[in-house]
């Protein structure tokens, strides 16, 4: 009991006294014509989360819950199988490892439009988008997981007469499994900002949270677009917290996770 006290008390302080300075702000620094710049919590609860709004919220968030998923699949799939090929031998790693920093270091803002040109404007369109987003923390961890195994390990393996697959299912992706899902949950909370975004850019066909963010703002329904932001938020910490889990589960204590 203590010690889950000491665990959810600290954060519940802070989110106490975020509470208070969010009410002081928009009480006393906020005149009445500017409130609607901040309205105070309650505002927002009221008029944000009533049977309206969430009838346009929780559908978006299951669009938005639909292409993170698929981009975060594929991203570990594609992920996976990169860095795989990057560690079986020193050329195959000089000659595409440079493209993941490249897909890193590009703002997928800059290629929105170019996706949109070229897939549309619908759901793959903004897989896509995401995946871009999600990937690279999955090669960069995967790779780095796979080339932590000891030198003693893998001399074992060799001395043992293991065929580079053995090597790798045996000894190498079991070595390298804190460090993959390391990146999934990484991954996931990108994939989740990927779909947002690139809902917020494609706005055509089916309405995601991105979109009705969007369209919050331009109406400046702001307790809307204060709940439909913090529903994106929840949304995201809810996923990356499945995944941490998920790597206690798997991994066990000798993995620690926060």
């Amino acid at each position: 009991m203590k010690q889950r006290l000491s665990s959810y008390a600290p954060p519940i302080v802070v989110l106490a006294a975020l509470t208070g300075l969010w009410y002081l702000a928009s009480y006393l620094l906020l005149s009445p014509s500017r409130r609607f710049l901040m309205p105070p919590p309650h505002v927002i609860v009221a008029q944000g989360l009533s049977r309206d709004t969430l009838a346009e919220l929780l559908p978006a968030l299951s669009r938005t819950a639909l292409i993170s998923a698929t981009g975060l699949a594929i991203s570990i799939a594609v992920g996976v199988t990169w860095a795989i090929a990057m560690s079986q031998a020193p050329w195959i790693q000089r000659s595409l490892f440079p493209y993941a920093v490249v897909l890193q270091c590009i703002p997928v803002l800059a290629l929105v439009p170019l996706i949109g040109f070229w897939f549309g404007y619908g759901f793959p369109a903004r897989v896509i988008a995401c995946v871009m987003v999600a990937l690279f923390p999955m090669v960069s961890n995967t790779l780095f997981g796979l080339q932590s195994v000891p030198a003693s390990f893998r001399e074992m393996f060799r001395i043992q007469g293991a065929s580079r697959s053995t090597t790798l299912l045996k000894l190498e992706l079991p070595t390298a499994l804190p460090a993959i899902l390391a990146g999934m949950r990484i991954s996931a909370g990108l994939s989740v900002v990927g779909a947002i975004v690139a809902d917020f850019f494609f706005r055509r066909g089916q309405v995601g949270l991105g979109a009705l963010i969007s369209n919050y703002q331009s109406r400046v329904q702001t307790p809307q677009l204060f709940a439909a932001i913090g529903l994106a938020c929840l949304f995201g910490v809810t996923v990356f917290w499945m995944f941490g889990w998920l790597t206690h589960r798997v991994v066990g204590r000798w993995s620690p996770t926060p």
